[in-house]
């Protein structure tokens, strides 16, 4: 059963990924060093609002724009992963149930605004 303090801490940590995807995103616009253009800019806003969080049954899928950017295990029953596990896309609509690329909930993880690292 969830409590509302799981799902708290969950959204929490949610909105943290959420955040380092768009800084990882600014750090890529500007990795010359040069100033921002407006069209980086514009970039960088729909990029921002394209950020999708979908909560299916197993999983909460993290989609940018029209694609999937990875998944997040949602629950404790999982018999190979712990909740929080950040897992790639296999595709649309299922992760690649390989390995973990980190954990929200324990932070510490490597992603990029493309998606999860791979291994």
């Amino acid at each position: 059963m969830r409590t509302e303090i799981d799902m708290t801490t969950m959204t929490e940590a949610l909105e943290t990924l959420k955040n380092d995807m768009i800084a990882d995103y600014e750090s890529w616009q500007t990795a010359s060093g040069k100033p921002r253009t407006e069209i980086q800019a514009r970039m960088l806003d729909e990029f921002i609002n394209g950020i999708e969080v979908a909560e299916g049954s197993k999983y909460i899928k993290v989609i940018t724009g029209s694609s999937v950017w990875g998944f997040v295990v949602k629950g404790d029953n999982d018999k190979k992963f712990r909740k929080g596990d950040i897992l790639k896309a296999a595709g649309w609509a299922a992760p690649a149930r390989n390995a973990a690329r980190g954990n929200i909930l324990d932070g510490g993880y490597t992603i990029r605004w493309t998606g999860p690292l791979y291994l």
